[in-house]
């Protein structure tokens, strides 16, 4: 008998350091949508949304680096979203710095948004 024994990803989240990471958890959880799924002391938290997560840990990101990829548009996170032309709205009202408007791609529609630490984050509908 052959038993065959694999280990699977359950859950994946990208860690980002925040500068100030209670303005951080404000804009993410005010802005949007998410929730706090855990804290850790004063340093670290878990946010969630739709069952996927971003980690915060306090920290200094470079300003240099965040920079240059505010300058390329190079993304951080790519989230694959449902009704992006809503979303998109629904951040314009709430007043979330949009990086890239809403716009049509080959592959979909797309938006870009930047966090307080400069984190660009993109919203597509495929």
């Amino acid at each position: 008998m052959n038993t065959i024994t694999h280990s699977t990803i359950k859950k994946m989240s990208p860690q980002l350091l925040a500068d100030d990471i209670e303005h951080s958890i404000e804009f993410y959880t005010k802005k949007l949508d998410f929730e706090v799924e855990f804290r850790y002391e004063d340093f670290y938290a878990g946010i969630v949304k739709d069952g996927f997560s971003i980690h915060l840990k306090s920290g200094n990101p470079s300003t240099e680096e965040r920079k240059n990829k505010k300058q390329n548009e190079d993304l951080d996170i790519v989230f694959s979203v449902e009704n992006v032309e809503y979303l998109y709205n629904e951040f314009l009202n709430k007043g979330v710095e949009i990086l890239q408007p809403l716009c049509v791609r080959p592959y979909g529609k797309e938006f870009y948004i930047a966090d307080p630490d400069g984190y660009i984050l993109a919203f597509l509908e495929e």
